[in-house]
């Protein structure tokens, strides 16, 4: 894969809300993807069609939204060999509980990587996507450390802007 995209699947728009995390993050890492709002249930032939059709196009990771039924990611990691994020959405009456046990209790030889609940999972989702390309892409690699070496930078200045106001 020459230059390979993220594949980022929502069973409905209600999850775009969370899932613009992941988006924002794949941005700023300059991360070619795309974005299928398509169902385990209530479309999945077409859930097959686009999962095969990313495959065979250069997808090197999908990104799946877990929501009430959590089924999606599942789905997908039934459908293809590349590696398959869940994010649990923190919605329901469980709070995203229920999608993350069903994300994360995946049978063996059907692995699905399942990340925390809600915004901070959906922005975990799209770092570990880019791990997973940063891999075979040196110069990936290179943004994913700059970008913690930055972030390191603003709590240590944080931190003695606080020592400071304490006095200390």
């Amino acid at each position: 894969m020459n230059n390979p995209f993220i594949a980022v699947l929502m069973g409905s728009d209600s999850d775009l809300p969370t899932m613009q995390s992941t988006l924002e993050i794949l941005k700023s890492l300059g991360i070619r993807y795309e974005v299928k709002i398509t169902s385990a249930h209530r479309t999945p032939a077409a859930t097959h069609d686009y999962v095969t059709d990313a495959e065979a196009r250069g997808c090197g990771a999908f990104i799946a939204a877990a929501g009430l039924a959590a089924h999606l990611a599942g789905a997908v990691s039934a459908i293809t060999v590349r590696p398959v994020i869940g994010v649990p959405i923190d919605g329901g009456p469980l709070k995203g509980m229920d999608a993350l046990l069903s994300t994360v209790q995946m049978p063996g030889g059907i692995p699905v990587a399942t990340v925390a609940i809600g915004k901070a999972g959906a922005k975990n989702a799209a770092y570990l996507a880019a791990q997973i390309l940063a891999v075979s892409d040196t110069e990936l690699a290179e943004r994913l450390r700059a970008e913690r070496q930055s972030n390191a930078e603003k709590i240590l200045a944080r931190d003695a802007e606080v020592q400071k106001e304490l006095g200390l």
